[in-house]
């Protein structure tokens, strides 16, 4: 008989080792989640991705009527992470229905769930683009409540104010056919009341965090701001220490409930995922890391895992997920 090398042992354990989650009942081959607003919605690219390894992917967020967004300059590179103001730009709900179909063609095939993510200007809005954005048949709602929109009541960005992320919460779970995320923001005094709030409200899961800031960055040569919009959201490695310690209060928080964490926010490498998994994150959005690594990164981020868990002795992801929570 053939003896089995070493690689192939390796090899044999790699494979009885479990990374498929389960998000709101929805099953995905691992926690990998493409970020919202990183790229279009190009059934060429999402099929490369589901090629490629990646757990889920979330559509640029879209609106009830089509969305310019700012002129270029809207990204930069600021060495630590990028800052942007894309202004959301967006071809509006009926043309995003379309899209999410055809996408959601090419990503079932591989067992990739598409998440529709989706954003308004009032908590009325809000409930009428869910109604639209539903007949697409997204397997989740991610509702983008943590982006500069002000409503026309409150005056104030919609997860600022967690009485208000509750009313907007329950109008999506109205319309809705599917689970509901809601992406919080770590501009508050406390994201994890907040996340509190749109639980008791009925939402399913918290994608956490959106952008911090805003931030500026200058050209020092001409003194002047490099983005069109002078100020943009901050994101990539500098903000993680923040998001983790966010995604820690919200699960602490969020402890008992049935509601899971989406953890985002600079996650570039397999031990910025598993930190988020300590923590208590169901999967792991990843975002700006596909600037630096391309998209490579969703199955790099899924074969680092897998090597810690070999070290650790862990046969799935829930046998570690929450053990920094103490």
């Amino acid at each position: 008989m053939e003896s089995i090398g070493t690689d192939q042992k390796e090899t044999a354990a790699a494979d009885k080792l479990d990374l498929g989650v389960t998000l709101c009942g929805v099953r995905m081959p691992n926690p990998t989640v493409l970020a919202s607003g990183i790229l279009g919605l190009s059934q060429e690219v999402f099929d490369r991705l589901a090629h490629l390894g990646i757990g889920a992917v979330t559509t640029k967020s879209c609106s009830l009527q089509p969305r310019v967004g700012w002129h270029n300059p809207t990204i930069v590179n600021w060495g630590h992470g990028l800052i942007n103001a894309v202004g959301l730009s967006n071809p509006g709900v009926e043309v995003m229905v379309d899209e999410i179909r055809t996408a959601k063609l090419a990503l079932k095939k591989h067992g990739v769930p598409i998440i529709a993510s989706i954003f308004a200007n009032t908590i009325f809005d809000f409930g009428t683009l869910t109604r639209y954005i539903s007949e697409a048949e997204p397997d989740l709602i991610e509702v983008n409540i943590s982006c500069p929109n002000i409503d026309t009541q409150h005056e104030e960005m919609f997860s600022s104010n967690a009485y208000v992320s509750a009313q907007v919460t329950r109008m999506v779970k109205r319309h809705a056919r599917c689970p509901v995320i809601i992406k919080l923001s770590p501009n508050v005094d406390s994201i994890a009341a907040v996340a509190k709030e749109v639980v008791n409200a009925g939402a399913d899961a918290i994608c956490a965090i959106n952008s911090l800031g805003p931030g500026i960055i200058l050209d020092i040569d001409t003194a002047r701001p490099i983005l069109a919009n002078r100020t943009g959201g901050v994101s990539g490695p500098a903000i993680r220490p923040i998001a983790v310690r966010c995604v820690y209060d919200i699960c602490k928080a969020l402890k008992g409930t049935p509601a899971q964490v989406i953890g985002t926010g600079g996650v570039t490498d397999a031990r910025d995922a598993i930190e988020m998994i300590l923590v208590g994150a169901t999967c792991v959005g990843i975002g700006s890391a596909i600037y630096h690594h391309g998209f490579n990164v969703f199955n790099d981020i899924s074969t680092g895992i897998q090597e810690y868990m070999g070290r650790h002795g862990y046969h799935s992801l829930e046998e570690f997920r929450g053990k920094a929570l103490g």
